[in-house]
């Protein structure tokens, strides 16, 4: 592959992420109800384009309302935090609490990035009330489930309460003890990290793991061997493109999973680059947008995080990554000055 002339199409991927920015393409209707996830894939991945002034103000302060229009603040039932989508606010139940108005732990991460991004200075943020509510989603094992009820819990989730906690700067809803001690009981014999204990390593749950450990300032908690064991089970997901397991086939998305869990833990320049680079290209859309394989439909999530991806190997003058928060280093040094300010107030 690494003979292969190709050229960064940076400017059909603009066209493409703008796209859900107007309404939801028909083809991705199905995804309605994780909306707002893919509001914060698009502004990202525009930024890391360099093009977020292609929204126009009036856009991005309509966009800002309807994010903060998804905020739920629910003191009684403890399930403050971003719903994904609008749909089922109804005429009955739209501006007041009700069973169906609860937030999300992955919505809530996806909405505070997707405002820094977005230049907003989280000054509607209930953050009293999510981080209270934070408190009702995580478990005895140290892990955290989505939303009060009714959901999985694993390290997607202990990921997304680490990155709230962090972007909000108030530890106090999460026993920082037990999830530490989730994480290294869920480090598996082949020295990468799973969903949870006894779990197959997947580059996914261990970039979820590192940055939660790294967000909370916890790196020092793995052991030498530890440390040396997963960044060797990392740098081994490289072979043309990286994968997220040993005997799979590479996927676009694992260029930040794999790559941004390296750039952690400082391992990242010990890979050559170029043949990871050449796949991602080959999964552009002639029309816009990256797919996870060559010639399948682009979606805004392995878009962002082929760009992302990209970024890490400083080519096509892409915006740099913050990776423990997966947002570019722009909107991170936003929250900085955002919470001197707290601090002030």
């Amino acid at each position: 592959m690494s003979n292969i002339q190709l050229n960064f199409t940076g400017d059909l991927h603009k066209k493409f992420l703008l796209n859900f920015f107007k309404s939801l393409p028909s083809f991705y209707a199905h995804l309605e109800s994780n909306r707002l996830v893919l509001a914060f894939f698009s502004a990202a991945g525009l930024e890391v384009l360099g093009e977020l002034e292609s929204l126009k103000p009036e856009k991005k302060e309509a966009f800002v309302q309807w994010l903060y229009s998804l905020q739920v603040v629910d003191d009684k039932n403890k399930v403050s935090g971003f719903q994904g989508t609008s749909i089922l606010n109804s005429a009955e139940n739209r501006g007041q609490n009700s069973d169906y108005r609860w937030g999300h732990i992955a919505t809530t991460y996806a909405a505070l990035c997707t405002l820094l991004v977005l230049g907003d200075d989280l000054s509607r943020v209930n953050r009293k009330s999510i981080i209270e509510s934070l408190k009702y989603l995580q478990l005895a094992d140290g892990s955290f489930k989505a939303a009060k009820e009714g959901t999985e819990d694993d390290m997607r989730f202990v990921y997304c309460a680490a990155a709230v906690s962090h972007m909000l700067n108030d530890w106090s809803g999460v026993n920082v003890d037990r999830m530490v001690d989730f994480i290294i009981k869920s480090i598996s014999y082949e020295g990468g990290i799973g969903q949870g204990p006894g779990l197959e390593a997947h580059s996914g749950s261990t970039f979820c793991a590192v940055a939660a450990l790294a967000l909370s300032k916890n790196l020092h908690r793995l052991s030498r061997t530890q440390f040396k064991n997963l960044r060797r089970w990392l740098l081994n997901r490289l072979n043309g493109g990286f994968n997220g397991r040993p005997n799979k086939p590479f996927d676009t998305c694992y260029s930040f999973w794999t790559g941004g869990a390296l750039k952690i833990l400082k391992a990242y320049d010990f890979i050559d680059t170029k043949e990871c680079q050449d796949f991602i290209l080959t999964t552009q859309d002639k029309y816009g947008g990256i797919s996870k394989y060559i010639n399948v439909v682009p979606d805004p999530m392995h878009t962002y995080l082929g760009l992302c991806g990209l970024s890490l190997m400083g080519v096509y003058e892409l915006s740099p990554i913050f990776c423990e928060l997966m947002i570019s280093e722009r909107a991170n040094n936003h929250l900085k000055n955002i919470q001197e300010k707290w601090k002030r107030d």
